[in-house]
């Protein structure tokens, strides 16, 4: 039967010390065994404690037991799987699980060869728009942050993912931890590691590989026009191109496949000291050596629309990731050990349809149009070259020039400029009214300390991909399944993993049927 303890930090994440704890309150015998089942934080007394839940006399896991078979299908039915970020390669996965061959076309370069146009862009402020923050081997996730924490457990089991993860090099951490994360220095061996065991298995992954226009009949794809001009026959097509593929969705709409707008939230980067979020969280001047850096989640009520943190990033850096020239997109990103002296957030405001300006217009691109033309103002704003505008917190509340710039984790550069400039007033006037309050309820959060670097426009898709909610099967083709954060039907790593899965084991009962 589980058992819940409650112990301190310098013991809570030591099994040793977690053991000889036990075997001290004679939990467990001597030599007997125990398996860790989850781990969190308590901060809400005056001493923090980290929570336990294990169960005694059960052996720890045997990580042998997560390696997945050696399949082989190399002559195996063919599913074309466009996109190799999580969803994607978990639906390649899923085609191994299920005696199909996934044929995987992705845009950008492997995931090791993407590192150099990454170094291009912070320190040059040059976008390759096929290799980039978003575009290439592993998707967004890769290189900002591998944050795996979700809600989403109704799309499937978030534990399945966590254990694949972990079969392919993922720290065993992630199966117990609260908040698990695998850190953007560790991911790119870990995606390799997967697409290895993909195409010995008999898969094929194409880099280098845009799909540029679709053939169709009037149920079902026939074919995919690749960039290069070639003509790729298809049987089954999974889409899992990411939430910043626009001319996947412009070429989409040319061959006349539906698509529709989705409400996204936008705003700025908020990066801090990690020491004022750890004094805050954890309410000591040092958090010492065993405490992990202080993560937050706040959420404000302005004019009718939610302002709130997203994509939190302790110890992290705030990343340039502009898919095109002329635009400027701010993400964020932690190491595994989260060690670096800042801690930044998006800051965002909850936007509807009804939101976005006549002048975008009224149809299914009037989102993503609203969106670009924020990033493009912002390009202008800051004078080019990738240089972000930003302005300290109070600075913003208070509508004045911020006459300097506090030390920032955005490398390609920051410039002083008043957000008015950059932001249309739906969204200004909301982070501002809510800084405001937070200044009432979190007085250490709101400081000129901290700085607002504009903008965070790509938390999600700003169109949805239209599928029936049984079958996974676009609304129009029968062998076509949006997934992931492109398709508008998932949020981060793992729910994009969990779409992925589960879209090819609905496929797979099709191929059957058929």
């Amino acid at each position: 039967m589980p058992l819940e303890i409650f112990v301190p930090p310098h013991i809570g994440f030591d099994l040793s010390a977690i053991r000889l704890y036990l075997q001290e309150k004679r939990e467990i015998r001597k030599g007997e065994d125990f398996r860790l089942l989850k781990r969190s934080i308590d901060a809400r007394g005056r001493d923090i404690k980290i929570r336990l839940l294990l169960e005694p006399g059960i052996p720890p896991l045997d990580l042998a037991e997560l390696r997945l078979p050696e399949r082989q299908v190399h002559a195996a039915p063919e599913v074309h799987i466009i996109g190799a970020g999580p969803a994607g390669l978990f639906a390649a996965l899923a085609c191994l699980e299920n005696g199909l061959k996934p044929v995987i076309l992705e845009r950008g370069k492997d995931v090791r060869a993407r590192r150099r146009d990454l170094v291009t862009i912070t320190r040059e402020g040059k976008v390759n728009p096929e290799s980039n923050y978003c575009f290439g081997e592993g998707g967004a996730g890769t290189y900002s942050d591998g944050k795996l924490y979700t809600r989403s457990g109704k799309r499937g089991d978030i534990n399945e993912v966590l254990q694949i993860l972990v079969a392919f090099g993922a720290d065993a951490d992630i199966l117990v931890d609260a908040h698990p994360h695998i850190g953007t220095n560790k991911l790119p061996a870990l995606i390799a590691a997967m697409r290895d065991y993909i195409i010995n298995c008999g898969g094929e992954v194409h880099f280098d590989t845009r799909v540029a226009a679709w053939e169709r009949s009037s149920d079902a794809l026939t074919a995919l026009r690749l960039g290069d001009g070639r003509r790729m026959p298809v049987k089954a097509v999974v889409l899992a191109t990411g939430h910043s593929a626009r001319d996947i969705y412009e070429s989409l709409h040319a061959a006349g496949i539906l698509i529709e707008a989705k409400p996204i939230a936008m705003g700025v980067r908020i990066e801090h000291p990690q020491t004022i979020i750890d004094q805050l969280q954890y309410r000591q001047a040092d958090r010492g050596a065993f405490l992990p850096p202080a993560s937050y989640s706040v959420v404000q009520q302005a004019d009718g629309r939610g302002v709130y943190s997203f994509c939190m990033c302790p110890g992290g850096v705030i990343a340039p990731c502009a898919t095109a020239d002329g635009e400027i997109v701010t993400n964020g990103w932690s190491p595994s050990k989260r060690n670096n002296p800042f801690a930044n957030s998006g800051f965002v405001v909850e936007t509807r349809l009804e939101d976005v300006p006549a002048a975008f217009g009224t149809d299914a691109f009037r989102m993503l149009r609203w969106q670009q033309a924020i990033e493009q103002q912002a390009f202008l704003a800051g004078g080019g070259a990738q240089t972000a505008p930003a302005q300290r917190v109070v600075d913003f509340a208070m509508n004045r020039h911020s006459v300097d710039l506090p030390d920032c984790s955005y490398r390609p550069h920051i410039r002083s400029v008043e957000l008015n400039q950059v932001l249309p007033g739906f969204f200004y006037n909301r982070m501002r009214e809510a800084l405001l309050m937070l200044s009432k309820k979190m007085p250490a959060y709101y400081t000129n300390e901290a700085v607002l670097v504009a903008p965070e426009t790509r938390t999600s898709s700003p169109v949805r991909i239209p599928r029936d909610r049984e079958t996974h099967q676009h609304s129009q083709l029968t062998n076509l399944y949006p997934v992931g954060e492109g398709a508008g039907f998932a949020g981060g790593i793992v729910s994009a993993a969990m779409d992925g899965l589960a879209a090819v084991r609905k496929l797979s009962l099709w191929q059957r049927s058929r």
